[in-house]
């Protein structure tokens, strides 16, 4: 029954991974073939309407044309530049002239109003515009500063009386003949007259949204088929995008906005925008049919692998199940049973591998055997060996009773320190210990060497803690003391000077050792301080040569260990000397060390 389930569990796993994999492969491949054909359907649709925006572009660029010379003929009538003289037109040729604006060669004209430099109004006979009514339309500032120029605007018309909004073109009357006032023509267009120029797209305007805006962004004309919707926001974004000041011609060219793409053409006269905005409904539109082809050429891979993967994984897993029932089989105390495999794969490797392991596992087990009975020898050892360090203090009280018997006060000061120094620095085994005990191990250190070194040196020891409240690791001060006197003090023989200080500097335990020998030499001095940014296990190699650094190693090492990277150790070169400064966190609490 177990072997049953495995069999089944196995199969499944392969199947699953097998079409888990293949769905994978299926949808990246199916990704990057939808991904290629959207971008090459999409640049084709957006080289389409770049092309038809740029045609009714150059139209609208004609159609100014076109408005400007109609000007330019208004202007150089007869009875318009008499108009503009002094003496003004007779009641007869005010008329005609009336009428005259009526039949000028421009297609769409709505309605017309030309006013002279002497305030007469000319339009059409039920108009009823006066000069009033010209000054307060505001029309005026639309013309500008500019000599004679054609201007096209988008307003109100408050002109005319309609009240709706309209395209105007207007213009400057000025004399050829004499330095007059100016007088003023304007043109109101009819819907049509830019309707024109889209007409151009009729084609295209089934898919997209095509408009024409003014320099400060009012839509003179707007075209959107019935099923597009275009969105408030959407259609902030389009504006944002054609309104301001903008080069002439083409200047948005497939641009990405929220919800589609842009297209646009700027007038370079009038400065009016006539854009496109093709929906990203209508670019999608053709990527369906590629992914309904892929979707069946997928679904028949799909069906070939899963008939293969199922013939296969019978095939590969029953060699799976002789290994797993071989491993479950085995019960740490027999070893002979072994298997034999030849499926001509790496099955047959893992079954080789398996019979190696197990007489690697019968060779172990004797070998451990061993090593039990000789770690048994060796912690006995060791219990016997606890008694030379009680030899030893017993040895030093002896010489020490003969050298005061003797009355050799230098013998008996200097077994008095060695004696401090060992039962210190053996301190039970315990690598954690009291600052009282550390500084008291560094002073016997001292006496010794002041004994050995007479008049080569004076220390003092400045503790502003709690000495005996305060924990640290071990023989980290001796180490410093010894570098002072070997290389510091190395060039002299008498008046040295060694200063250790304990105090706390922002909650950590600060331990300072100051000699007054040579300043410790530059290239030391930086490579000492560089140990600190180094990873614990590059430690060791700082000093490959072991006759200089050791020391430092070790301690930076131990501390290292035993407070984190949160400890920082560094020399300073003073002009009187050396400075080798510890900083410990947690400041000597012993809690926060067994911690």
């Amino acid at each position: 029954m177990t072997g049953k389930k495995k069999k089944s569990g196995i199969r499944r796993r392969y199947l699953k991974y097998t079409i888990a994999l293949l769905l994978m492969a299926l949808l990246l491949s199916s990704l990057g073939v939808g991904v290629y054909a959207k971008e090459q359907m999409t640049s084709a649709i957006i080289d389409k309407y770049e092309f038809m925006t740029e045609r009714m572009g150059i139209a609208l660029d004609n159609l100014y044309g076109q408005s400007d010379e109609t000007t330019t003929l208004c202007i150089l009538n007869e009875d318009v530049q008499k108009t503009l003289q002094n003496q003004g037109l007779e009641e007869v040729r005010h008329i005609a002239l009336s009428k005259y604006f009526a039949y000028v060669p421009l297609e769409g004209i709505a309605d017309y109003c030309y006013v002279d430099n002497k305030g007469n109004v000319y339009s059409r006979s039920y108009s009823n515009v006066s000069y009033e009514n010209v000054k307060e339309s505001g029309f005026r500032e639309h013309l500008g500063e500019e000599y004679s120029c054609t201007k096209w605007f988008w307003a109100k018309d408050t002109l005319f009386g309609t009240g709706q909004e309209a395209l105007f073109i207007g213009r400057y009357v000025r004399s050829l003949d004499y330095s007059h006032e100016p007088g003023m023509l304007f043109f109101k267009m009819e819907e049509s007259f830019l309707e024109e120029v889209v007409g151009m797209s009729h084609n295209l305007k089934d898919e997209a949204v095509i408009g024409i805006a003014d320099r400060s962004g009012q839509i003179c004309l707007f075209s959107a088929p019935e099923r597009i919707q275009v969105e408030q926001n959407q259609s902030t974004n389009i504006l944002e995008r054609i309104t301001g000041n903008r080069e002439p011609g083409m200047f948005l060219t497939g641009a990405q906005v929220p919800g589609g793409i842009l297209s646009a053409y700027c007038q370079e006269d009038s400065g009016m925008v006539i854009f496109s905005f093709v929906p990203n409904s209508v670019l999608n539109r053709g990527i369906f049919p590629v992914f309904l082809v892929l979707a069946g050429i997928y679904l028949l891979v799909i069906a070939v692998a899963v008939i293969l993967s199922i013939y296969f994984s019978r095939r590969f897993t029953r060699p799976v199940q002789i290994l797993s029932q071989a491993m479950t089989g085995f019960d740490g105390t027999s070893f002979d049973y072994t298997i034999e495999l030849h499926t001509h794969t790496e099955l047959d490797v893992i079954g080789s591998s398996y019979n190696k392991m197990l007489y690697n596992i019968q060779r172990l087990l004797e070998e451990i055997k061993e090593q039990e009975r000789e770690l048994r020898t060796t912690e006995l050892n060791m219990l016997i060996s606890q008694i030379n360090p009680h030899f030893l203090y017993n040895t030093l009280d002896t010489i020490y009773m003969l050298a005061r018997i003797n009355r050799e006060e230098t013998t008996m000061k200097m077994i008095q320190a060695l004696s401090r120094y060992l039962r210190l620095s053996l301190s039970k085994g315990s690598e954690i210990v009291t600052l009282a005990d550390e500084l008291e191990n560094v002073k016997s250190y001292m006496e010794i060497q002041q004994i050995r070194n007479e008049n080569l040196f004076s220390y003092q020891v400045d503790c502003r803690v709690d000495a005996s409240e305060t924990w640290v690791l071990k023989l980290i001060l001796q180490p410093l003391v010894e570098n002072a006197v070997k290389y510091g003090f190395r060039d002299i023989y008498e008046g040295g000077y060694i200063r250790i200080t304990a105090e706390y500097e922002a909650a950590m335990l600060c331990l300072r050792v100051y000699n007054s020998g040579l300043p410790i030499e530059r290239e030391m001095l930086e490579k000492i301080n560089r140990m600190n940014a180094l990873p614990l296990s590059q430690l060791k190699d700082c000093f490959p040569d072991k006759k200089r650094g050791y020391g430092v190693v070790n301690i930076l090492t131990r501390l290292r260990l035993k407070y984190g990277d949160g400890v920082i150790f560094y020399y300073e070169a003073v002009e009187e000397g050396t400075i080798c400064t510890i900083k410990i966190p947690g400041g000597g609490k012993k809690e926060a060390y067994e911690a």
